[in-house]
């Protein structure tokens, strides 16, 4: 499964469509030869695949692997053979920068998987935007991205047609965790916390905004550094405002020693947060010290859902060294979107890709719609998915347990 026959690219500038023949037959090959009708194409993915976030990162790599390996094998597309390229952005958007640039620089890369961080992403749309080649987030999940900075104002125009994803947004994360904060857990006054990036303070916003509509109230307020280990003062500042929840927007290598050294300083007092902390290494982070703290990630648990059922067997038999963790299966969806819109270009080109396909599979990546891991996947006017379906998770007994999966109604 894992073995790949060594091929060469070439370009048939009198069909305009791009060829693929196998090393050992190139000696062989003429206009007629049926080596010459395949075509390789690459899908590029960018995430941290080393650093604080490479749990997640892995995961995702990992997925869109398994989505390529599985569209060769059934040959989903006629004639074309999928390949990926993986960046390690760590995070940090200026290597993310970097990394568009050399997907884009690559003419065989048609679409692009990524990135996990929303700060991240933002470095990157306008690179592949002026390129025409689609990117599909299976993590992201700033509004702003899709609808642009007005968008809480009410006046959302979308900034990069190229720009997609099959995550849902903070617009409906934020205050689905508040609805539960405050009428399900009872929590009353909260202090927040960022980490001073995209996604984190997008995050906060719209849980306060929710929360104080309910009748909530914020007890106090204040922001943390990326890589940030010593909470001492913060902690002091939660333990003394007279918060019973804090709410958290960020990453989980700042979320669990936070929470860690709250619970050790006496203060009993559960954090939640999005997805950024939605991972096993929270718990590990928090030194055994999470059970009662929540966090909310996007979609229902993979393991609960019939359509996933394929889609976990065979990550379990791909030999992966690391967990699908909380993006497996968006992110095998997202190169599977890529595919179902190569698919769907090569169809209206009697069966061959152009010799620049980038802008008619945007074009085509609008118009997706199949059954994926996750469920249904489609992308409305924005390029963001259709999907809206979040889930509450507590850390019981050291593990992270489903406790409640539905859609922000407001």
């Amino acid at each position: 499964m894992r073995n790949r026959s060594l091929l060469v690219v070439t370009t048939l500038a009198v069909t305009g469509a791009l060829s693929l023949t196998a090393c050992g037959s190139r000696g062989s090959s003429s206009s007629g030869s049926s080596a010459a009708a395949n075509t390789t194409v690459t899908i590029g993915v960018d995430a941290p695949l080393t650093g604080s976030l490479t749990a997640l990162g892995q995961g995702i790599k990992n997925s869109v692997d398994l989505a390529v390996k599985t569209a060769n094998s059934t040959k989903e597309v006629p004639g074309v053979t999928f390949k990926i390229e993986s960046l390690d952005d760590q995070a940090q958007p200026s290597s993310g920068q970097q990394n568009a640039a050399k997907l884009v620089a690559d003419a065989n890369v048609v679409g692009v998987v990524g990135p996990l961080n929303s700060s991240v992403a933002q470095s990157m749309q306008k690179v592949f935007d002026n390129a025409n080649l689609v990117e599909v987030s299976p993590a992201n999940t700033n509004p702003s991205l899709t609808q642009g900075p007005d968008w809480a104002k009410g006046t959302k125009v979308r900034p990069f047609k190229s720009y997609f994803r099959t995550a849902t947004t903070d617009a409906i994360q934020g205050p689905f965790a508040a609805q539960y904060a405050f009428s399900t857990l009872g929590k009353k006054k909260v202090f927040l916390v960022d980490d001073q990036l995209t996604y984190g303070v997008g995050l906060v916003g719209t849980f306060e905004t929710e929360f104080k509509t309910l009748g909530g109230t914020v007890a106090g307020q204040d922001h943390v550094t990326d890589g940030t280990k010593d909470f001492s003062a913060l902690v002091s500042k939660i333990k003394a405002s007279g918060a019973d929840l804090v709410y958290y927007g960020g990453q989980y290598p700042e979320a669990g020693p936070l929470s860690g050294q709250l619970k050790a300083a006496g203060a009993n007092i559960p954090l939640i947060g999005g997805d950024g902390i939605y991972d096993p290494a929270y718990i590990a982070a928090a030194n055994g010290k999470a059970n009662g703290d929540y966090a909310t990630s996007v979609g229902a648990p993979v393991e609960t859902l019939d359509s996933a059922k394929t889609f976990v067997a065979n990550y379990d038999k791909g030999g992966y060294s690391t967990p699908y963790a909380a993006y497996g299966g968006y992110s095998y969806d997202s190169a599977w979107a890529i595919i179902e819109a190569v698919k769907a270009v090569a169809a209206a080109n009697s069966g061959k890709l152009p010799a620049n396909p980038r802008q008619a599979i945007e074009d085509a990546m609008s118009k997706v719609n199949f059954q994926g891991v996750t469920g249904t996947v489609s992308f409305d006017e924005f390029g963001d998915a259709t999907n809206k379906q979040l889930t509450v998770y507590v850390v019981k007994d050291g593990k992270w347990a489903a406790a409640k999966t539905g859609t922000f109604t407001g």
